[in-house]
């Protein structure tokens, strides 16, 4: 990666506090504005430099037969932190290892198979020193995250992925701010890239992502419907009076009825009771009185679609079918009971 110069002016002095509540809001907004403005400029550098040492740094991770250990001291080790734990949850085995602990014993958490990550801005981190030779002895594959493409750093790593030159957003140019955020977005865009490598699907995000709202979004219809005894189903030759008793039974609000082959025709529901309510609606069959071609889901659809499928219905329960046959039926009940909204 090529490093490339700023044209961003220096930072204005800090202007007086002012009593003024309006002015003193203005100063905020001016301030925090600059700060999204440099390192969003940061961030168009970073992409306007990339070049074919991120490929090779993708096929260092990508061969590891490993782990990925991810490394960093003060803030550059809290974005080692967050991307160790962005690649764990895309599908690439990551953790993060503290330089400080690793020259104190956690060197040990480091073996032959893993590729590792060291990510400083200046590339002369002290505490980085025994990883990097660490990684040098045993053949260790490492890759650089830094803003010195002159840095020790960089010059011991198998690949340097450098940092364009851009300002601090920090005032005083010296906390890390802007360079933070080029770590921790070049972060990302090499966990994502390895997710793209792997093929990875929403199906594995969703075994890694059991929990939250990112897990409720991918459960799919099958892990909450009702199988078995508990779907409500008759012929089309049944009475409306067992048709009913079905219906009560398995508290549905509704009964499908499957013909001589086990296929789905149609469904009876409360609606249907009341638009075909009559004296004699009980001697009727269920065939006769069922609506044909009612709205179904697959089992493997994400139960997300089966709620918009019902929300867009105005109704309450979906038979779950496979070719053609019930193997379920999904209350929206069942979707608010596990989040699913």
């Amino acid at each position: 990666m090529t490093a490339l110069p700023t044209s961003e002016p220096a930072p204005p002095k800090s202007a007086p506090k002012s009593d003024d509540p309006g002015l003193a809001a203005a100063a905020d907004l001016a301030a925090a504005e600059r700060v999204l403005r440099l390192e969003a400029d940061g961030l168009l550098a970073l992409a306007r430099a990339l070049d074919d040492a991120l490929p090779r740094a993708l096929d260092l991770l990508a061969g590891a037969t490993g782990r990925v250990v991810v490394v960093g001291m003060g803030k550059a080790g809290h974005i080692a932190r967050k991307i160790a734990a962005t690649l764990a949850s895309t599908g690439t085995l990551a953790l993060f290892v503290h330089p400080a602990e690793a020259s104190h014993g956690d060197l040990g958490m480091i073996a032959r198979g893993d590729a590792v990550i060291a990510l400083s801005n200046s590339g002369a981190t002290g505490e980085l020193a025994d990883i990097t030779t660490y990684t040098r002895r045993f053949g260790i594959p490492l890759i650089a995250i830094t803003g010195r493409a002159d840095s020790a750093l960089a010059g011991a790593a198998d690949v340097a992925l450098v940092l364009p030159r851009a300002d601090e957003a920090c005032p005083m140019g010296l906390a890390p701010t802007t360079s933070t955020t080029m770590m921790l977005a070049l972060g990302d865009a090499i966990a994502i890239a390895l997710l793209a490598r792997r093929g990875f699907t929403p199906a594995d995000f969703q075994l890694l992502h059991p929990g939250g709202q990112l897990g409720r979004r991918l459960l799919r219809v099958a892990e909450i419907m009702h199988a078995g005894d508990r779907v409500p189903l008759v012929g089309p030759d049944t009475s409306m009076a067992e048709a009913i008793l079905e219906m009560t039974t398995k508290s549905f609000g509704c009964v499908g009825v499957v013909d001589g082959r086990g296929r789905l025709v149609g469904v009876v529901t409360d609606g249907d009771l009341r638009r075909h309510m009559a004296p004699a609606l009980l001697e009727r069959t269920a065939g006769a009185v069922m609506t044909r071609n009612p709205k179904t889901i697959q089992p493997q659809a994400l139960a997300a679609a089966a709620v918009a499928t019902m929300n867009a219905g105005k109704i309450t329960s979906l038979f779950v079918v496979e070719a053609g046959r019930p193997v379920g039926i999904l209350h929206i009940h069942d979707c608010l009971r596990a989040g699913v909204v």
